[in-house]
């Protein structure tokens, strides 16, 4: 059970730094919300909607799968051991 926990956090951690060249489009899409309300447009206007939804899902991830541990760790130490 353990190897397996281990395997799904290593894992999400090579599929999360796999992901390095997301993080240079936030100046351009900062750029172009701006640009874009400054010409009278409204695509802009949910850019803070988006950013907070970015914002919380890792903490939703990490709450989650710290819920599923906490839940499993306590079955776990219920189990008798078996030599």
């Amino acid at each position: 059970m353990r190897n397996k926990w281990m395997i799904f956090v290593l894992v999400v951690l090579v599929i999360a730094f796999l992901n390095i060249d997301l993080l240079a489009q936030c100046p351009m899409c900062k750029l172009s919300a701006e640009s874009n309300l400054r010409d009278g447009g409204t695509q802009g206007k949910g850019l803070n909607n988006g950013i907070l939804y970015m914002f919380a899902m890792p903490y939703l991830i990490v709450g989650t799968l710290g819920y599923l541990w906490y839940k499993n760790r306590k079955n776990y130490d219920k189990e008798p051991d078996t030599p």
